[in-house]
C-alpha cells in the first residue's frame, strides 16, 4: 500500500516538474523581458560619484565588472539576464540615457560586460565624456518594443531628443542619423571631434546593427531642466 502511494507522490511530482519546465520554455521570453524590466534603480549624483573614485582608483571591483571587449558580448538569453538581475552591484553606474519619444530611460553602466548590457546601455570606450566628441553607448535589441534599445528600432527618429545624464548635468542631443550599418563598423565608436552620441543596437536579423546618430545641442545643470524633463532623470529608471 506505502509503495503504491509512493509511487503515486513520485509520479505526480514529476508530472507537476513537467509542467512547470514546459510553461518556463512557453514563456521564457515573456518572464526574461519582465525581469529587465523590473530593475527600476533610481540613480543619483552619489551613485555616479561611487563609479567614477572606483574609476579613479582602479579598484577590483571595477577591473572585475567592466570589459570593453566586443567579442565578448553574447546574446542576452534568460540565464544572463537571471544571473544580471541578482548581481545588479556588478554594473558599474555612470549615468543615464532618456528618449522621452521612444520611451527609454535606462541606466549607463561602463562597458559592454553581458551583465552590464542584461540591464543597461554600456560605454563602448573607456575614455568617453557626456557631451565632448563621440559618446557611443550599446544595447540589446530584444525583439520587443519596450524592453532595453528595442524602441530604438521600432521608434526612434530623425528630430527627436536624446538626453545624458551624470546626475549633475543634463547633456542634450537631437537625433540626425538614422542608419542600419554592417556589425564590423567599428569606426563608428571611435572618438570624433564634433560632440555627438552614437547608439548602437542590432538589426531586425541580428546580423547587422542600427545606428542612431545625435548632434550636441546644449549642456544644463539638471536642476536647470523643466520640471517634467527633471522629474523623470531624478526618478526610477525603466519605468
Amino acid at each position: 500500500m506505502r509503495k503504491g502511494l509512493l509511487k503515486k507522490i513520485v509520479i505526480n511530482v514529476i508530472f507537476v516538474l513537467l509542467i512547470i519546465v514546459a510553461l518556463g520554455m512557453i514563456f521564457n521570453r515573456q518572464i526574461k523581458n519582465e525581469m529587465i524590466k523590473s530593475y527600476q534603480p533610481k540613480i543619483t549624483r552619489k551613485t555616479v560619484t561611487q563609479t567614477e573614485e572606483r574609476v579613479k582608483k582602479q579598484t577590483k571591483r571595477h577591473k572585475q565588472n567592466v570589459s570593453y571587449n566586443f567579442k565578448k558580448v553574447k546574446s542576452l538569453d534568460f540565464q544572463t539576464a537571471a544571473r544580471a538581475r541578482m548581481n545588479t552591484n556588478k554594473i558599474e553606474v555612470i549615468g543615464e540615457i532618456l528618449l522621452p519619444k521612444s520611451d527609454i530611460h535606462l541606466p549607463i553602466g561602463l562597458g559592454v560586460a553581458n551583465n552590464t548590457l542584461a540591464l543597461a546601455a554600456g560605454t563602448m570606450r573607456p575614455d568617453q565624456q557626456m557631451g565632448k566628441g563621440n559618446y557611443p553607448l550599446a544595447g540589446h535589441h530584444m525583439v520587443n518594443r519596450h524592453v532595453l534599445f528595442g524602441p530604438l528600432y521600432f521608434k526612434t527618429k530623425v528630430g527627436d531628443r536624446i538626453y545624458l545624464s551624470n546626475m549633475s548635468r543634463v547633456y542634450q542631443y537631437q537625433v540626425d542619423k538614422r542608419e542600419f550599418i554592417a556589425a564590423t563598423r567599428v569606426d563608428v565608436v571611435r572618438q570624433t571631434k564634433r560632440p555627438i552620441v552614437t547608439l548602437i543596437t542590432c538589426d531586425a536579423t541580428g546580423a547587422g546593427r542600427l545606428m542612431i546618430r545625435g548632434k550636441f545641442q546644449k549642456s544644463y545643470r539638471i536642476n536647470d531642466a523643466t520640471p517634467k524633463l527633471k522629474r523623470a532623470l531624478l526618478g526610477p529608471v525603466n519605468n
